[in-house]
Parts: C-alpha cells; structure tokens; sequence
C-alpha cells in the first residue's frame, strides 16, 4: 500500500545543520459530507458560471483577469504572469530563525497543521533537532515559501517526527478588545466560585481526540437516512441560558447539591419572627388583670 503524498518538499536548517524533510497535510476535511447544489424543478446538479455584473452575459474562462478595487466601480487589472511574478522565490528551506520556550506560544495565531518527517537521507540531523526541543521544552520559528506565499511556520516535536503549524501574520488576528468591551467588571467569590472549582475539579481530566464526536456530521448523516427511509427527525430543544438569578442554584444543582433543602441558620431575630407568627396563628386569651407587684421589705 502506497503512503501518504508530500504536499511539500525541501530541507530544514538549524545552524549549520540541514536535512531533507517532507510535508504531509495533518488535517483535512475531505471526510466530511458534502452536499452538491440542484435545481429543485428537475433535480439536476447546477454548474456556476461567472456572469459580467453590468451586461449579464457569461465571461468565458480566457477572459477572467484579476483587479484590485482603487475605488468604487474601478479596478487595477492584473495579469496572471505578473501576479506570478510577485511570488517570492523559494530555496525550499525551512529555516529556523529562533527557539521559543513552548508556554509562550499563542495558539490563537495557529492555522493549519502538517506532519514533517525526515526524506530519505538525514535522519540522524532530523532526530537530534527532535530530541533537542524536547529536551529543552521549546519550539523552532522559521519561514519559508509554502503554497505561493511567504509562511512563518511554528515547528514542534510530536510523536516520532515534527509537526509544523502555518501562522496567521498579526493584521490577520484580529484584537480582543473588540470582542471583550461589553464585558462587565465584577468580582465572582464566595459560594459561587467555590462550587465552580469544585465543578471543574470533577470534571478534570485528559486529552482524547478520539471522544470528541462531530455531531453536526452524524445530525446531517441521520437526516439523509431519514430522508432516504421517508422519516421525519423531533426537533431538538435548543439550551435555555442560565439566568443570573437561578445561577447559584444551577451551581449546586452541578455539584450534587440541589435535592438537599438548604435550612436557613437559626438566629436569634430568626426565632423571634418564628415566635411571632405562631402567636399571631393562636386565637387570643382573655386579658387577666396584672398582679400587683410585691415589695421586699428592707
């Protein structure tokens, strides 16, 4: 049986030290179902075609350019051979521009992943870099020409090879700031985040790809067989959010503690009010007359 195919090809170099490497793709969404666009009156599939915007006559293949927007309705028109020019040229080699310490890694600027393994001879060089990160906990930054494009690549060791993940340039990551502006300052403590601790400390566990299902997948794939056998699917109560009112019960309710009825500590003004009504609940005696206090002699 054939192996996987190399997506790319070339060497790594950490100092003066290179070997041959190859690229294989780590992640992939060639599995999933894929549905194809049909015309509802007969059922055939439809085909896209690209349609002049102002006369909506078809523009065949040849006459498709390239054009960068300078202003509304007007363009800088790019051939092909210039837009190839401007690709910059390729050594085919990842070379390692700096170590970092892994806990500095932010994962947010992570894009795709692939596998890098040793190619044919340069073993031993692909090995020591493997073992050397390791041993030191840090990860190789270095960049190279990858699919047409100048890529800053993070190396990592994983398993028996090296994993090498694409980042995303910073004006491709957009700021927090802008998702986080709304969010209210307050302080959480006491009862409530001693029992989310308590939740997450029960809930603690490991990493495993393997129990994550992909359920939009099998919802689309138990629609289709649905469909198939003329079924119709229950539709599905979408989660209420708690609200801020019934959150500590929530919490308890998470940490095994909703059944329990939680008694009100007995205090004095607590018995007094107690007393109070089950006087109020008695029908009223008949008043007698006060005694009259009596006097010591002195």
């Amino acid at each position: 049986m054939a192996g996987p195919r190399a997506n790319w090809k070339g060497y790594i170099k950490f100092g003066e030290v290179s070997c041959p490497v190859a690229l294989y793709t780590a992640a992939s969404s060639s599995e999933r179902i894929a549905f194809n666009t049909l015309n509802r009156k007969t059922g055939n599939r439809v085909k896209r075609e690209f349609i002049d915007s102002e006369t909506g006559d078809p523009v065949e293949r040849e006459n498709q350019v390239k054009g960068y927007e300078v202003e509304n309705g007007h363009y800088v028109v790019l051939e092909p051979e210039e837009v190839a020019a401007a690709i910059p040229e390729s050594d085919k080699t990842l070379k390692i521009d700096a170590f970092i310490p892994c806990s500095q890694i932010d994962t947010t600027y992570f894009d795709k992943p692939y596998y890098l393994a040793p190619d044919k001879m340069g073993t031993d060089a692909f090995l020591l870099l493997r073992d050397g990160m390791k041993r030191e906990k840090v990860a190789g930054i270095a960049r190279t020409v990858l699919f047409r494009r100048l890529r800053t690549v993070l190396i990592r060791p994983h398993g028996k090879g090296l994993i090498a993940s694409t980042l995303n340039f910073d004006y491709e990551v957009r700021s927090s700031d802008k998702a986080f502006e709304e969010m209210p300052d307050l302080k959480i403590e006491g009862e409530m985040l001693e029992l989310a601790e308590h939740i997450i400390g029960t809930k603690k566990g490991s990493f495993d790809a393997s129990t994550f299902d992909d359920r939009y997948e099998a919802a689309v794939a138990e629609l289709v067989k649905a469909k198939i056998e003329g079924r119709t699917l229950p539709k599905k109560k979408a989660p209420v959010a708690s609200k801020p009112s019934d959150l500590l019960q929530a919490l308890r309710e998470s940490a095994g503690l909703g059944v329990k009825e939680t008694k009100p500590k007995r205090t004095a003004a607590n018995a007094n009010r107690t007393a109070g009504r089950q006087k109020a609940a008695k029908p009223a005696a008949k008043s007698k007359p006060a005694a009259a206090p009596t006097r010591r002699a002195s």
